[in-house]
């Protein structure tokens, strides 16, 4: 079920203009009076605090000037806080008690309501604090010949001037206006910076719709954030702590949540799964996003809204409407897909090729992987990148696209190199009967930093990079056949090894001698004679060969790993390095020590050959 939000900015320009454009104040400006208040009374009168203590500063009233006693409170003012009712009596720290816990300054926030933390790129934004006494202020842009308003701020709006109003027409309505140019870019912008944020924190797949909102599909999401509901209300608080109105609605289908978030007149929308085509029904036609000339159209036949729409033949609605009416009807109301265009964290590099003819051979394909991997280079030269994987996507005449990939073993850019690996697998590409388009791509890419030459004056000599090498080798044999085998912290010789990619660092490995070759499951041993407990075999067979053993060495003893299993709580493994007369060298272990039965069976078994 496919669940998607639509978060609607109506205020978008003028709150981000107000909040880029509000004055920090100085710490030592006076704050302004307000307009209407009484004299300030600059005498404070005679000190009420006593010599000796008792009350502390402040308390005026508690201490009377017919006290018998100073330094003591007055009787008859303590009798009349005394008869107050106890709403009404104040609280100990105005009677000057300097014992009364304070509240916690953080109790007001409402613990788990907040949103994630503000990101770096939209800090500026700070909440504008409301004034009364502002001047409106709308922001106009230029439509043909003549300025247009394209926002206007909540004062402005409630004296008459509207959207789409000419600037002239405003300014003979209002004569105390402040009008601004409109900076849709960045108000775009923004929107992007938003929509990222969003991919980070909320959703995989956010889109920035027209230039007031986001679309935010929230398939299988919204259960991370505790349900529809207060997903939303953290986002609201979230806009809310960056000091901008926002409205959001949940629907099934993109159209619906645009129109509800728009038209609905709630800050919060959560529609119910198939419900959108009743839902919008009552909402104006101009919900549905069609052009002005449809808009104005619809008018002259009465049309007003969407429900109108629902009855009228197809035929009909779409000659005098246009056929894009039908199509956003039927993605309001879930009849026709409407793709959301998600906002991409990070563009990979690319480079394109459009042939003027189509080409067959290998040395044209060859040619034009050189002129992708040159742009492609620059591209990541530019970025300080470097590329691991390349993807070359050749489109032929007929519509069929051929795909080769490369990896590279460390991180790179050199064209030369990447050109020679192309080569070894162009015999890969069938052309048929031509290829008209060449795309390389590099999906997957890593920081390249520029590397510190030595002058040349010291001895130390570099290590060669053998990186070119292994990924030659690698397009030759396969992927899987080259590999390190590094060791790993265990007891058990199986264990303890593991595969590692060509050029990483092997470290850890142990003083003791082990086989080139250990098997990758130790093999049984038969026909076995052996002195116990320390002494090795004299003879076995192995593979249905008899072998005898000409010299030994060991034992060299390992315990079972008990942590691990608990089968090994008592096992035993005694190894021995032995030679027979033929001269190979074989590495044995038998489970056991010989002497207590729970260490193991004394079977033998071979784990590794040597040389």
């Amino acid at each position: 079920m496919n669940r998607v939000a639509s978060l609607y900015l109506p205020q978008l320009p003028i709150e981000r203009l107000r909040g880029l454009e509000q004055p920090s104040a100085p710490r030592n400006a006076a704050a302004p009076a307000p307009r209407f208040s009484p004299p300030i009374d600059d005498d404070p009168g005679a000190c009420s605090v006593p010599r000796g203590g008792g009350w502390r500063p402040g308390a005026r009233w508690a201490q009377s000037a017919l006290a018998a006693t100073p330094g003591q409170p007055d009787i008859e003012a303590q009798s009349d806080i005394d008869a107050l009712p106890a709403h009404q009596r104040p609280t100990m720290r105005e009677m000057g008690r300097r014992s009364e816990a304070a509240d916690h300054p953080f109790r007001a926030m409402a613990p788990g309501d907040g949103a994630a933390s503000v990101p770096r790129s939209l800090s500026r934004i700070t909440h504008p604090h409301a004034d009364p006494f502002a001047k409106p202020l709308v922001l106009i842009a230029r439509s043909g010949q003549r300025d247009v308003v394209t926002a206007a701020c909540p004062v402005a709006l409630d004296l008459g001037l509207l959207p789409g109003m000419a600037a002239a027409h405003a300014r003979a309505l209002v004569t105390d206006l402040d009008v601004r140019d409109a900076d849709r870019d960045a108000d775009t912008a923004w929107l992007e910076r938003l929509s990222l944020h969003a991919v980070r924190h909320w959703t995989p797949t956010a889109s920035v719709c027209d230039t007031d909102g986001l679309w935010l599909d929230l398939t299988g999401t919204t259960h991370l954030f505790g349900g529809e509901d207060r997903f939303c209300r953290r986002v609201l608080h979230f806009l809310r702590r960056l000091g901008f109105t926002a409205r959001i609605a949940i629907a099934g289908t993109p159209g619906a949540a645009h129109a509800l978030a728009r038209f609905g007149g709630r800050a919060v929308t959560i529609l119910p799964a198939r419900s959108e085509a009743q839902a919008i029904a009552d909402l104006p036609l101009a919900a549905l996003r069609l052009s002005p000339d449809a808009l104005t159209t619809a008018s002259r036949f009465g049309l007003e809204r969407i429900a109108d729409l629902y009855a009228m033949p197809r035929g009909p609605l779409a000659k005098r409407l246009g056929l894009k009416t039908v199509e956003r009807l039927d993605q309001a109301r879930g009849l026709v897909a409407e793709p959301i265009v998600p906002m991409v964290p990070f563009e990979a590099p690319r480079a394109e090729r459009r042939l003027l003819e189509p080409i067959i051979t290998a040395d044209a394909i060859n040619q034009v992987i050189g002129d992708l991997l040159g742009d492609l280079a620059s591209d990541l030269q530019a970025r300080r990148l470097g590329l691991r994987t390349a993807v070359l996507t050749c489109e032929r005449v007929d519509g069929v696209d051929q795909r080769i990939a490369i990896g590279t073993a460390r991180v790179t850019r050199d064209a030369r190199h990447l050109a020679r690996m192309f080569a070894m697998r162009v015999e890969r590409i069938d052309p048929g009967l031509g290829i008209e388009v060449m795309t390389l791509a590099a999906p997957r890419v890593e920081d390249l930093q520029p590397v510190a030459l030595g002058c040349g004056l010291l001895d130390t000599q570099r290590a060669p990079d053998i990186a070119p090498l292994v990924d030659q080798l690698s397009g030759r044999a396969g992927e899987e056949a080259l590999f390190r085998v590094s060791a790993i912290e265990s007891d058990v010789p199986e264990r303890a090894v593991r595969r590692t990619p060509p050029l990483a660092a092997t470290t850890g490995w142990p003083a003791w001698r082990r086989p080139v070759r250990l098997l990758h499951r130790p093999e049984m041993l038969t026909n076995v004679v052996a002195l116990l407990p320390d002494h090795p075999p004299r003879r076995f067979s192995w593979r249905g060969t008899p072998y005898r053993v000409s010299a030994g060495e060991g034992p060299e003893r390992i315990h079972g790993e008990w942590w691990r299993c608990s089968r090994e709580m008592w096992a035993v493994r005694d190894y021995f390095m032995v030679e027979t007369e033929g001269g190979e060298r074989f590495w044995l272990f038998r489970r056991g020590d010989g002497v207590d039965a729970p260490t193991g069976d004394l079977t033998w078994y071979l784990h590794g050959v040597f040389g």
